[in-house]
């Protein structure tokens, strides 16, 4: 079973579309993807909220995770919300494997 986690990350002036240009010029995202267990790090913006980057990511499961929060790049990641003075709300989806 997949877990699936929606981040939308909001800013102001475009702050969460440079948050994520920066996370992907910077390599983080190429990190993440590279973990064990990630099976999908994407960005995409909302059309009818420029302010807005949903970020969809996907891991095998819990274990590969939590694994993830413990890794060096929840503090890369957490500094450039700051940085970019962002809020976030999270949203959490299981799929099952297989249809």
């Amino acid at each position: 079973m997949s877990l699936v986690i929606h981040i939308y990350y909001t800013g102001q002036e475009g702050s969460a579309r440079r948050f994520a240009e920066e996370m992907t010029s910077g390599g983080t995202v190429a990190l993440i993807r590279s973990e064990p267990g990630n099976e999908g790090y994407e960005y995409f913006f909302p059309m009818e909220d420029p302010e807005t980057v949903l970020l969809i990511d996907r891991w095998r499961d819990q274990q590969a995770l939590d694994a993830h929060h413990k890794s060096e790049m929840m503090e890369t990641i957490a500094a450039l919300r700051k940085k970019y003075r962002l809020r976030l709300r999270v949203e959490r989806f299981t799929e099952e494997n297989g249809g």
